[in-house]
């Protein structure tokens, strides 16, 4: 029962920037990924909000951790609490431009990223319920773009893992 992560994507707002700005950019879909295992992403894609407003999607997944059918991603947490210097600790939100209908020559693009980190949540003994977490520029990685509202419920698969870890 405790061995998953629970992610919910809530929401999804946008500062002024090039992207509120790029008139290409219209639909929005979001990517978490977690390392190279796992990639959902939400069912829907959404109108780009404008000035302040938030595009809700309320999309929840699961990622299981358990020993039996999920080793490979459980042995990912194990060397995140294990491995301090390991860079990718994180779960990674990637907010996506889905091109409209009439423009399928256009690719899906990446406009934002994302980070929560699961070492942290470790670290501090604390879920994230509802947080919204900053947006960076796809291609400029100084520069917010927005802010995505999650909730990472992550932290009795860590501490299991981290037991485990302890009893070898």
């Amino acid at each position: 029962e405790v061995e998953k992560i629970w992610i919910k994507i809530t929401s999804l707002c946008l500062t002024e920037s090039r992207i509120t700005a790029d008139e290409t950019i219209q639909q929005l879909f979001v990517e978490c990924r977690l390392n190279n295992f796992l990639a959902e992403e939400t069912p829907l894609s959404l109108p780009k909000p404008t000035g302040g407003q938030r595009i809700h999607y309320n999309y929840s997944t699961v990622i299981n951790v358990d020993k039996e059918d999920n080793h490979a991603e459980r042995e990912y947490l194990k060397s995140i609490l294990l491995k301090p210097d390991l860079p990718a600790d994180s779960l990674k939100f990637t907010v996506v431009s889905d091109p409209p209908e009439d423009e399928q020559d256009l690719e899906c693009e990446d406009i934002g990223i994302a980070y929560v980190s699961l070492k942290e949540i470790f670290q501090k003994q604390r879920d994230i319920i509802e947080q919204d977490i900053d947006v960076f520029d796809s291609q400029d990685a100084s520069a917010v773009i927005g802010k995505l509202t999650v909730t990472v419920e992550a932290l009795n698969a860590l501490r299991s893992v981290n037991e485990e870890c302890r009893n070898y």
